[in-house]
């Protein structure tokens, strides 16, 4: 459970990392092949020599009862990336990530949690990405870090875990769906927190955006969340169920 005094500084990883997950699909720059008729291939296809812009923002806003008393925990969170493609190993690519620019802020019933995240922005790491959408290797991510509160770090790795969306691996037509499944962890000096996250994908339609052609995809997630941790001496467990809805 929560105890009021570390409420804020707990929640700051829950809502960050949730709101994080969106992104723009068509921004990807996603391969389209096949025809609708007998079903869309979908696939992530990083050009050479090429740098493509991700820019993520989010606003989450979560009431609570908290032994019988009400509290509204407002986030919002910002991020600007560059990807450039590194090379290919079979099915993996390896992508070079640079932080562009960040910044985040909680507002609760104890006032306004700003974090000085000037200290990651120019960072670079490395992470491979599957032609369908699965991450790995996250370690250089997990070495940077910036504080939350005074002796508080955190680092930028959870945000990255699952960035981008799931592919089905098989053709689709408009009102297919898929299943897939993402486990983000997310530790700071002061414990770790884990999700494990179920997503139900359907494949809605297409539209244009900003001129390129789209696949419009919708999910449904369902999951939970747990973790420990410990503060001046006390250990704190957190458990939640997570309900949420997406559109990529």
């Amino acid at each position: 459970m929560f105890r009021r005094s570390d409420l804020q500084t707990r929640l700051l990883s829950l809502l960050v990392i949730l709101a994080i997950i969106t992104v723009a699909g068509c921004a990807a720059k996603k391969s389209l092949s096949g025809i609708p008729e007998s079903g869309l291939i979908l696939q992530y296809n990083m050009p050479n020599n090429q740098s493509l812009k991700y820019q993520t923002s989010s606003e989450f806003i979560q009431n609570m009862d908290i032994m019988g008393q009400s509290a509204e925990i407002k986030s919002d969170e910002m991020s600007v990336f560059s990807v450039s493609p590194e090379g290919r190993e079979g099915d993996k690519y390896r992508l070079g990530v640079t932080i562009d620019a960040m910044s985040m802020s909680i507002t609760g019933p104890r006032g306004e949690i700003t974090p000085d995240m000037s200290s990651v922005v120019g960072k670079s790491f490395e992470i491979s990405l599957s032609s369908l959408g699965r991450e790995w290797d996250l370690s250089g991510a997990k070495s940077i870090q910036y504080e939350v509160t005074p002796g508080n770090m955190r680092n930028i790795a959870s945000g990255f875990q699952a960035v981008f969306p799931d592919l089905p691996g098989k053709p689709v037509k408009i009102g297919d769906t898929w299943v897939s499944n993402d486990t983000i962890t997310d530790e700071s000096s002061s414990g770790e927190i884990r999700m494990f996250f179920e997503s139900l994908n359907k494949l809605e339609g297409f539209e244009t955006v900003e001129g390129m052609g789209c696949a419009r995809i919708t999910a449904v997630i369902t999951g939970t969340l747990d973790g420990v941790g410990e503060e001046q001496g006390t250990e704190m467990i957190t458990e939640a169920g997570i309900e949420a809805s997406d559109t990529w």
